[in-house]
C-alpha cells in the first residue's frame, strides 16, 4: 500500500486540490471511455460518500472499461472477481489454509482485501456467493473462522450486471441491493458516440492496454480523504432534509410500489446531494441536487407491483412522478 499522503498522482490531501483532482478524473476516463459522463460522476459521488455502485447495462457497453479505466486514473490498489455459477463464497474474502511446514493454519486473504474492487458480472454467480460480500460492504471488514478482518479504506465494490431478463443471472437480494449507495444504468451509445469508439479502435485504441492510452493516476487517497472532510461540512438546511424525508415517504405511499424507500435510503439520498453540490463547488446542498441524484439513489430501493410492471411501469418512471408532486423548498 502506498503512502496515504502522496503518491504518484502528486497530491498532499488539500480540499481545492482535492476538488480539482477529482474534476481531472473525468478527463482521464474519458480516454477510454466514450460518453458516459453520469456513470463516472456517480462513480466519484459514491467514493466520497464511501458507498457502492452496481451498474447494469447490456453486454457489450464498457461497464467493465469504465471501471478499470477508473482504476487507473486512481492511485489505489485495485482487484477483479469475474463472478461465475461456481464461484465460492471463500473465492472472494479468502480462507484458512493449511501450512504443512508450521502444522498451522493462516489466513489467505481474498481479493475482497483491496481499495477498489470490481465484481464483474455479480449477478451470474449464486445467491449465497453474492451474499458473501454483504458484510465487507456494510461493516469494511470479513469475518472468518470467527474472526474479523479489517479492509483497506478507502473501500469500493463496482460491481457489473446485466439486465435480469439475461439468460444465466441470479436476482440480487433485496439485502444486497440495499447495499449499494447507487444503481447506475448504462445505455448503449449515440450514433456518435459508437462512431467515435470505432474511430479510436481503428486508429489503434487497446481497451486491454490503458496505460497506452494515456490513461494516468490524477487522484489519491489523502485527496479523497480531504475531500470527504469537504463534503462532510457541506450545509443541509431543514428544509432540504424534510424535502429528502418526503420524497422517501411518497414512494411508501405509492399504489405501484410494494416496496418504498427505507430511511437507509433517505440517509443515503442526503449523503450523495451533499456529495454532488460540493463537487459543483458549493457548500450547501439546494433542491436540484437532490433531484440529481434521487433516480440512481433510490431506483433498486424500491420494488414494484406484478401489474404495474406488465402496464410498462419502471422505478424511473415512478420516482420521476413523485418528483414532480412533491413541493420543492423555497
Amino acid at each position: 500500500m502506498m503512502d496515504p499522503t502522496t503518491d504518484n498522482a502528486g497530491n498532499t490531501g488539500d480540499p481545492g486540490t482535492a476538488r480539482a483532482s477529482l474534476e481531472d478524473l473525468r478527463a482521464e476516463i474519458a480516454k477510454a471511455v466514450v460518453g458516459q459522463d453520469p456513470a463516472v460522476t456517480g462513480l466519484v459521488v459514491a467514493l466520497l460518500c464511501r458507498g457502492h455502485v452496481l451498474l447494469e447495462g447490456v453486454p457489450g457497453v464498457a461497464k467493465t472499461l469504465l471501471v478499470r479505466a477508473l482504476a487507473s486514473a486512481l492511485a489505489l490498489d485495485t482487484k477483479r472477481v469475474q463472478f461465475t455459477p461456481d464461484l465460492m463464497p471463500s473465492d472472494v474474502t479468502g480462507s484458512l489454509v493449511y501450512d504443512a511446514r508450521t502444522a498451522e493454519f493462516s489466513f489467505q486473504p481474498g481479493p475482497v482485501f483491496t481499495n477498489l474492487l470490481l465484481a464483474d458480472e455479480i449477478n451470474r454467480t449464486p445467491p449465497k456467493t453474492q451474499s458473501s460480500l454483504l458484510e465487507a460492504m456494510e461493516e469494511r471488514q470479513v469475518t472468518v473462522d470467527g474472526t474479523p478482518r479489517r479492509l483497506p479504506d478507502p473501500f469500493l465494490v463496482a460491481a457489473t450486471q446485466n439486465p435480469v431478463e439475461y439468460e444465466g443471472t441470479y436476482p440480487l437480494p433485496e439485502a444486497q441491493l440495499d447495499r449499494f449507495l447507487l444503481k447506475l444504468t448504462i445505455p448503449l451509445p449515440s450514433r456518435q458516440d459508437e462512431i467515435d469508439v470505432l474511430t479510436r479502435h481503428a486508429a489503434g485504441f487497446n481497451p486491454r492496454d490503458l496505460r497506452a492510452a494515456g490513461v494516468r493516476p490524477v487522484a489519491n487517497a489523502a485527496d479523497l480523504e480531504a475531500a470527504r472532510a469537504a463534503v462532510a461540512k457541506t450545509t443541509v438546511s431543514p428544509e432540504i432534509a424534510a424535502y429528502v424525508v418526503d420524497i422517501c415517504r411518497a414512494t411508501r405511499e405509492s399504489p405501484s410500489l410494494t416496496l418504498g424507500v427505507s430511511p437507509r435510503g433517505a440517509t443515503a439520498l442526503l449523503a450523495t446531494s451533499r456529495a454532488w453540490a460540493w463537487l459543483t463547488g458549493r457548500d450547501y446542498v439546494i433542491p436540484d441536487d437532490v433531484k440529481a441524484l434521487a433516480l440512481p439513489t433510490l431506483r433498486h430501493r424500491v420494488q414494484l407491483r406484478p401489474e404495474a410492471e406488465m402496464e410498462g411501469v419502471t422505478a424511473d418512471s415512478v420516482i420521476n412522478a413523485i418528483l414532480a408532486h412533491v413541493p420543492v423548498p423555497r
